[in-house]
């Protein structure tokens, strides 16, 4: 009966959310465990071929409530534990409430399809957690705006929510896109779009981009490497979740920051961080069979070879709070990666390029200054997991905003 009242009540406030599930797409779902806690794949991150998949899963349901789930890290709990802002001893979720204040330039989301309450969510989340408000614009990347995608608004929720939390003071543009052929759409984002993303980033000041999504490698793939490459941009890609399949490209290019998964663990009775760790099934990370070596990696040839290892750094990807005409619970790279770029854009460095950025960022690796300060080396959870780079989480996750 509880249950019940609780969804009756649901209905009531997040009516478009409920239009936005209802297509047979948004039923067609995967499930598992993660941590004790149950996951559910959409069918957007399912990974088909001749399609571009998203990279999160819903965490113990798929519904959406009138407050936020307990036990989902806020934007003051991950910006406390990565040492972003001060904040109480252990960083316990309910009382972490500092929330980073910075930001630079500009920061652009590419996604596929429509997110009509994109505006109103956002600032909704921001006002729930005393986030300053947005300079927020969404943008169509052919001139006309592309349908509704019911698994993909909660991606695109997930990326413009948490970005802005890490970078507030940056101008933020949500980029939507869709793959036609005729006579029919696709649920794809295109080059189009990372291209126009490119552009607005670099005449607002110069900043990052946020692909949260991918596709299996492929023999052709480095021909659309060029499109990471407009100056005054850095480029970051979620590495994919290996519980269900890896999204290798655009993480895979050397022209982009290819961001892993972590997990926090907690303190059962006081919620209190311990520590962090990879977790087998988790943040997906392999070497490209189609990408060289870049220069940037001369430093760990011994581990990937002749081509290109990732990711190359990491950061939570379970769980976050969402907020999508409602609140929800979510997880996956497709929040690491949002969450990293907006970290960086908040140390202010304006790179002009993602492979100058790594090519700090390995260099600090290579001078074995990276553990000692701007990153914290993850080494558990996984065999593959070791001191120094690997291919669990790369150079490791945030600590502070040095080296970024």
């Amino acid at each position: 009966m509880k249950r019940f009242l609780v969804m009756v009540a649901l209905v009531a406030i997040v009516v478009s959310l409920g239009a936005y599930l209802s297509s047979s797409s948004a039923q067609e779902q995967q499930t598992g465990t993660f941590h004790g806690r149950k996951i559910i794949f959409p069918d957007s991150s399912i990974p088909r071929p001749g399609r571009i998949n998203t990279n999160y899963f819903f965490v113990d349901s798929r519904e959406f409530t009138p407050q936020p789930p307990p036990g989902n890290e806020t934007p003051g709990s991950l910006a406390c534990v990565y040492h972003l802002v001060s904040g109480p001893a252990g960083c316990p979720i309910a009382t972490s409430t500092n929330v980073p204040l910075g930001g630079v330039g500009a920061i652009a989301i590419v996604d596929a399809g429509d997110y009509p309450s994109a505006a109103s969510d956002l600032e909704a989340f921001d006002n729930q957690f005393g986030i300053p408000p947005a300079d927020f614009q969404v943008v169509y990347a052919s001139g006309t705006k592309p349908p509704v995608y019911s698994d993909w608004i909660v991606e695109e929720a997930l990326d413009i929510e948490w970005v802005h939390a890490m970078a507030p003071k940056a101008k933020l543009f949500l980029v939507e896109s869709v793959l036609c052929t005729a006579p029919q759409c696709a649920t794809d984002p295109t080059w189009q779009a990372v291209a126009v993303a490119g552009k607005l980033v670099a005449e607002n000041g110069g900043g990052v981009i946020s692909m949260s999504w991918g596709d299996p490698e492929w023999p052709q793939e480095v021909q659309y490497d060029k499109y990471f490459t407009t100056p005054g941009v850095v480029y970051f890609a979620a590495s994919g979740d290996s519980g269900i399949g890896v999204s290798s490209h655009p993480a895979a290019s050397p022209n982009v920051v290819s961001v892993g998964g972590t997990y926090f663990n907690r303190n059962q009775q006081t919620g209190d961080f311990e520590n962090e760790q990879y977790y087998t099934g988790g943040g997906g990370g392999d070497i490209s069979r189609y990408e060289p070596r870049p220069a940037y990696q001369n430093i760990i040839s011994n581990i990937v070879g002749n081509f290109r290892g990732y990711p190359d750094v990491a950061s939570d990807f379970c769980c976050a709070v969402i907020y999508l005409q409602g609140w929800g619970s979510v997880g996956g790279t497709s929040w690491a990666s949002p969450t990293f770029a907006g970290i960086v854009n908040a140390a202010g460095r304006l790179g002009q390029s993602s492979k100058q950025a790594l090519t700090l960022a390995c260099g600090e690796y290579a001078n074995g200054q990276a553990y000692k300060g701007p990153f914290y080396d993850i080494t558990t959870g996984d065999p593959r997991c070791q001191v120094g780079w690997d291919l669990c989480a790369g150079i490791g996750s945030p600590r502070t905003y040095l080296g970024k």
